[in-house]
């Protein structure tokens, strides 16, 4: 069975793509993929249908975005790899979400067809495949077995994030650790959550906001680096700057002010 044309613009493809994740899905055993009724409704109505746990839209850029289960996390890259010819990877990251139902972490993969790369209108097929992990099991199955080379990506956003990826394996037998934080290092930096131990000791110097700072405005306002104050600009003929003209006449050996040969007679003459 072919692929369907997974295009990237617009939504055109979402019945498609809703159908070939949809079935990946259910293969995999995630029930309940595309929201049917699970007829176990709090009212003991079954027509109310449940919340999709499989979603497929598209973001500014046109890219489809396919939410999906955790507990469908591998089989929807597999189907998107497999089925979709969507075979490189791009980049895996997570967005922190504390105020999102549940709270958590979003996962986000991009994937991307590299038979599409050389493609005249250079319209790159490309797909993002999202998966809400909540904050009380932070932990989501581990993509290394599809691409070896996610697991730079892992690693960081398991340091960044404190996301514990289950059966991790870069064939290094070290197991999952931290990427780019050193030795020691407590804390997951890109949590909302995380105090800057810095600023907790040391108060921000600046005032945050407008109007914050208590202080009375400069009397002279300082000028940008590598900007000349006025008086450096260009003058008219026998024009002074204003540091020239407040400077007073020297005085001569007599005590009285020197003139020069233009107050002198001879020089009116």
């Amino acid at each position: 069975m072919s692929a369907p044309d997974a295009r990237p613009h617009g939504t055109r493809d979402a019945n498609q793509l809703m159908a070939w994740f949809s079935a990946a899905l259910l293969e995999a055993g995630v029930e309940d993929a595309t929201g049917r009724p699970s007829g176990n409704q709090p009212n003991g109505d079954s027509s109310e249908a449940a919340a999709p746990l499989l979603q497929v839209s598209a973001d500014a850029a046109g890219t489809p975005v396919v939410d999906v289960p955790a507990a469908g996390w591998v089989a929807a890259a597999t189907c998107a790899r497999d089925q979709l010819g969507l075979d490189f990877l791009d980049w895996l990251s997570a967005v922190d979400e504390p105020e999102g139902d549940p709270p958590g972490l979003d996962v986000v993969l991009h994937l991307a067809a590299t038979d599409s790369f050389a493609t005249p209108d250079r319209s790159v097929r490309r797909i993002l495949l999202r998966t809400r992990v909540a904050n009380t099991a932070l932990s989501l199955p581990s993509l290394t077995a599809l691409w070896p080379g996610v697991a730079w990506h892992e690693r960081e956003t398991f340091e960044m994030f404190g996301l514990t990826f289950t059966g991790f394996d870069d064939a290094t037998a070290a197991g999952l650790r931290p990427l780019l934080l050193p030795d020691g290092f407590e804390g997951t930096p890109l949590r909302k959550s995380f105090v800057l131990a810095a600023r907790a000791a040391k108060a921000w110097p600046g005032a945050k906001d407008p109007g914050d700072s208590g202080a009375k405005p400069a009397r002279r306002k300082n000028l940008p680096p590598g900007v000349p104050d006025a008086s450096w600009g260009p003058h008219e003929p026998g024009a002074h700057s204003g540091e020239e003209a407040a400077q007073p006449r020297p005085a001569s050996a007599a005590g009285k002010p020197a003139t020069s040969s233009s107050d002198s007679p001879e020089g009116q003459a």
